[in-house]
């Protein structure tokens, strides 16, 4: 290693990443073009479900990158606020802030004055955005990042948003009750009907897009991040609208944003305070945009005529409307041809409509069309209550207005405005980008990758290659596993207590059991050599879930779980707890430095051989695909949560001990994986939490195939540990057609 190396001992000062290129396969180009064809609606349903593909990120870079470029010409240049020397003047920024909060909050309070209906529709409206808060954190902790100071503040914060492993208390399930509060009920936010139901409009949608798509780049985008991150909470729209209190105190947010800009200050890249005053203006300007949106539907709404009401509710579900009503007619025309009619004139509809006999009064004493509203009807449940209520009003009142004209508002207030901002996205280039195949890696150049995989996504389709490779290769496991030193990945029938019976041998038989004092302690440098060997790994801790607590997931009880385990492995943003700053604060007991793993210099020094890169590639790998390989990585966590229990990790603490080396790492992982309460308890739980709920909604024929991903899932942990992938070459996986592969979601 040479002197010219950047090396890294706590604290970490990264403050942003230094690559200045994105690399991706060039079929990215052509997926991307494809999401950012469809509607704003379409492009955010799109991020939410997609975030595992090359084409999915690179449309949300060009979001990105795009709503970043953007004039703000109704906001004040971020320039304003540096004062003579070029620092930022955050005091003067800081006041401005609240200033634009002030403004808005009397705007939004005349808003709800105008009645439940109209505060109704500006919580329906604002609710992706509010049900999305601090989505802009959810990768804020991976690799790459830790365990720097100011990744750890925000992970504090975000834990707390996330409800601190408790999914009843977070943000999201928190503002989902006041909503219900209000007469807002939506499916989650990751649900394909939430736009429908939620009357997602097009501002409203390209805005949450946003927000997603800076979650897919905290490395290099971390200043906007910081920007945005102060200035959501700052304004605190949501919480004005539902009466709640600020989710963070303004003097906590406060402290990150002054302690970014002073880490900026002293890193010597003050350059990138630009930056971050600038996404505080655009953070303010979004909010300040949207709630005059949302005031202006209010106004709208109170003033929208029955007809203009009843428009609404048409326009927002004839999308929907399919092959059921192929045979229906309004007014001579096929209800298809009226809605697929890219001029459809909504006024002539509902004046035909109200002149049809759909509307008119049965012996029942209804119309035809309300009957079908009714349990049992061919239209039940596709209404809301409101809207139904709606109709009713209106077909109640044909009798009277049936020859009046017919009084809409054709376009919403967006309209205009989202359309323009929908053209610059389809129009930018966006920064960096180049299109290039992965080619042949060698591990220790797939490693470099993998952990700054925001720079490099062409090796998403290998990195899923390779997984799906390995997971193959350890079925071997499935008969062999009895034979493991540490494990036993042999295969069994599940049952909760056939789970439970075998966390409880390998426990005993394989990590407890054979346990006795060393009688001879290995060198010292035999001793620090092992450590290196083991610190590949410790320096990716949690990497095989840090994308588990996404926007869009938490829909089941082992989401939430998972999600734990790595929020405590990160030390729930107590940089000092951080098991990443442990495992640098052992190596620094033995004079070793080494730098980051995000740094390039990192693969080029050569005291770690090759063959120990290919379990944290693996782990990686797995780690990337939370949705494609959920099972997997369930199944992986159970393996190596009881791996630092027994035998192993005592002999090393003793080891260390004897040669006064600090043992800190393997004391916490001995104490906090325990099988009684700790992370590996938790994951047998995690594995019965998950199986039980697929279960109830999809039947035992399903839980057996889920278990066997699952045990796969352990076995591949096992088939590394065990060195197996050093005996057996992984057989030859076929190219997948698709860059996703089969996944069951409930």
């Amino acid at each position: 290693m040479t002197e010219q190396m950047k090396w890294i001992s706590p604290p970490d000062t990264f403050c942003g990443g230094t690559i200045d290129t994105f690399r991706f396969s060039p079929g990215a180009r052509a997926a991307a073009d494809e999401v950012l064809a469809s509607t704003p609606v379409g492009i955010f349903a799109s991020l939410m479900r997609d975030q595992e593909s090359e084409g999915g990120l690179l449309a949300a870079k060009q979001v990105l990158d795009a709503t970043l470029a953007a004039p703000i010409d109704d906001m004040p240049g971020a320039g304003q606020w540096f004062d003579p020397t070029g620092r930022l003047d955050l005091a003067r920024l800081e006041t401005w802030v609240r200033e634009c909060r002030a403004t808005v909050a009397g705007r939004l309070a005349q808003a709800c004055a105008l009645g439940g209906e109209a505060r109704e529709v500006m919580l329906r409206e604002r609710a992706a955005i509010a049900l999305l808060a601090g989505c802009w954190l959810d990768t804020i902790s991976q690799p790459a990042t830790q365990p720097a100071g100011i990744v750890n503040d925000l992970f504090a914060h975000y834990w707390r948003l996330q409800g601190e492993g408790r999914p009843g208390r977070s943000v999201e399930a928190g503002r989902r009750r006041l909503l219900e509060q209000f007469g807002v009920y939506l499916p989650p936010v990751g649900d394909p009907d939430f736009p429908r139901e939620a009357g997602m409009g097009a501002r409203t949608a390209l805005h949450a897009a946003f927000l997603l798509s800076l979650s897919r780049y905290p490395v290099n985008y971390l200043p906007e991040v910081v920007g945005i991150h102060y200035a959501s909470h700052v304004m605190a729209c949501d919480s004005i609208l539902l009466g709640e209190p600020p989710l963070l105190a303004e003097n906590e947010i406060r402290s990150i944003l002054g302690a970014y800009v002073d880490l900026l200050g002293a890193s010597g890249r003050s350059a990138l305070e630009r930056r971050v005053a600038r996404a505080v203006s655009l953070g303010v300007a979004l909010e300040v945009r949207h709630a005059g949106l949302l005031v202006a539907m209010a106004e709208r709404s109170a003033n929208q005529t029955l007809d203009g009401k009843v428009a609404d509710i048409i326009r927002r579900h004839a999308p929907f409307a399919g092959k059921q009503h192929r045979q229906v007619k309004v007014g001579g025309k096929l209800l298809s041809q009226w809605f697929a009619d890219p001029t459809f004139d909504i006024a002539a509809f509902l004046a035909d409509f109200r002149q049809s006999w759909h509307v008119r009064t049965t012996t029942s004493g209804n119309s035809r069309f309300i009957d079908a509203l009714k349990l049992g009807g061919p239209m039940f449940g596709v209404f809301s209550e409101r809207e139904a209520r709606v109709l009713r009003d209106w077909i109640a009142r044909i009798s009277t207005t049936k020859d009046a004209p017919i009084v809409v508002t054709v376009a919403r207030p967006d309209e205009a405005d989202a359309a323009a901002w929908l053209d610059s996205i389809r129009g930018e280039q966006p920064a960096g980008v180049v299109f290039e195949t992965a080619g042949e890696l060698d591990d220790r150049a797939l490693f470099y990758r993998l952990v700054n995989i925001e720079n490099f996504p062409h090796v998403l389709p290998p990195a899923r290659q390779r997984a799906a490779a390995a997971l193959k290769a350890a079925q071997v496991m499935f008969s062999a596993g009895a034979d493991g030193r540490y494990t036993d990945a042999t295969f069994f029938p599940y049952s909760p207590d056939a789970l439970m019976a075998r966390v409880d041998a390998i426990y005993w038989r394989k990590l407890v059991d054979p346990y006795a004092p060393l009688q001879q302690i290995p060198s010292r440098d035999d001793v620090i050599f092992g450590q290196k060997m083991f610190a590949l790994g410790s320096l990716i801790d949690g990497s095989w879930v840090f994308r588990i607590g996404n926007a869009g997931r938490h829909t089941r009880a082992s989401d939430s779980m998972l999600f734990a385990i790595y929020a405590d492995e990160m030390g729930m943003g107590d940089v000092r707890k951080n098991h990443i700053t442990l495992i640098h604060r052992v190596l620094a007991s033995m004079g070793i430095v080494m730098p980051h793993i995000r740094e390039a210099s990192f693969i080029d020094q050569d005291e770690i051989p090759d063959e120990f890169y290919a379990f944290p590639i693996n782990q990686l790998c797995l780690g990337l695909f939370a949705d494609s390989f959920y099972p997997e990585i369930v199944g992986y966590n159970l393996g190596i949560e009881m791996f630092g229990l027994g035998e192993l990790r005592l002999h090393e603490i003793q080891k260390l001990r004897h040669w006064n080396l600090d043992p800190i790492y393997e004391e916490a992982h001995l104490s906090i994986d325990n099988v009684s309460a700790g992370h590996a308890h938790q994951a047998a739980t995690i594995i019965q939490s998950y199986l039980g709920q697929i279960e109830r909604q999809l039947g035992q024929d399903a839980v057996a195939a889920e278990w066997r991903r699952i045990w796969n899932g352990y076995a591949v942990f096992a088939y590394f540990t065990e060195g197996y992938h050093l005996r057996h070459e992984a057989p030859a996986v076929p190219p997948l057609a698709d860059e996703r592969t089969d996944v069951l979601m409930i």
